[in-house]
């Protein structure tokens, strides 16, 4: 299954709750919702990408581990509302502990409403990558500083940041690094084969 999108009605467009309520009824779907308030509803990915999936996650977990005082890491299943009204949910992402710390304890129980500082997107095969690389440029246009679009398929990576107009890339015999914005991360690209 591919991705599908639900077309909502302008005048039932969910609002931020009635998301919320949807999502938690619909616990085993992957959704998201674009910045014109369709619902995105995402295929499982197979055992092979979740596996790469795990292992981004663990590398990221590792160094938030080792530097808890820089931010907070999410994994796939978090939901985010982003400035231009869409709720994505990145592979995994990275939030500034004060950006985190500045939200109510309502809004970081929710999609909150908070754009990550740098966020991992992971392409499966029901995945189009001219669609990823679209959202990896709305990602950045949203105040994302860093964002990593690996694509297990054609063993590429590419990395987008605030500062640039068009992504870096890079095989999978590269080592991707969190820069200034997170020092002293490293993934090895070489570990996803």
């Amino acid at each position: 299954m591919e991705t599908f999108t639900l077309q909502i009605p302008e005048q039932d467009k969910f609002s931020e709750e009635e998301l919320l309520r949807f999502c938690e009824a619909n616990k085993d779907l992957r959704i998201e919702r674009d910045e014109f308030g369709q619902i995105i509803i995402m295929s499982p990915v197979t055992s092979f990408f979740s596996n790469q999936n795990f292992i981004v996650n663990a590398f990221l977990g590792v160094w938030v581990i080792a530097n808890p005082s820089l931010g907070y890491a999410f994994e796939s299943s978090a939901g985010f509302t982003l400035p231009d009204k869409s709720m994505r949910s990145p592979d995994a992402a990275w939030v500034r502990r004060e950006k985190w710390d500045a939200l109510t304890q309502e809004q970081q129980q929710s999609f909150a409403p908070i754009c990550p500082d740098f966020v991992i997107e992971l392409r499966s095969k029901s995945d189009s990558l001219s669609q990823l690389k679209l959202k990896m440029q709305k990602w950045v246009s949203n105040g994302c500083q860093l964002a990593w679009l690996i694509d297990g398929i054609e063993r590429k990576a590419y990395v987008y940041t605030s500062s640039k107009q068009s992504p870096e890339e890079f095989s999978f015999e590269s080592k991707l690094g969190g820069g200034s914005l997170l020092p002293g991360f490293e993934l090895d690209l070489g570990k996803l084969s």
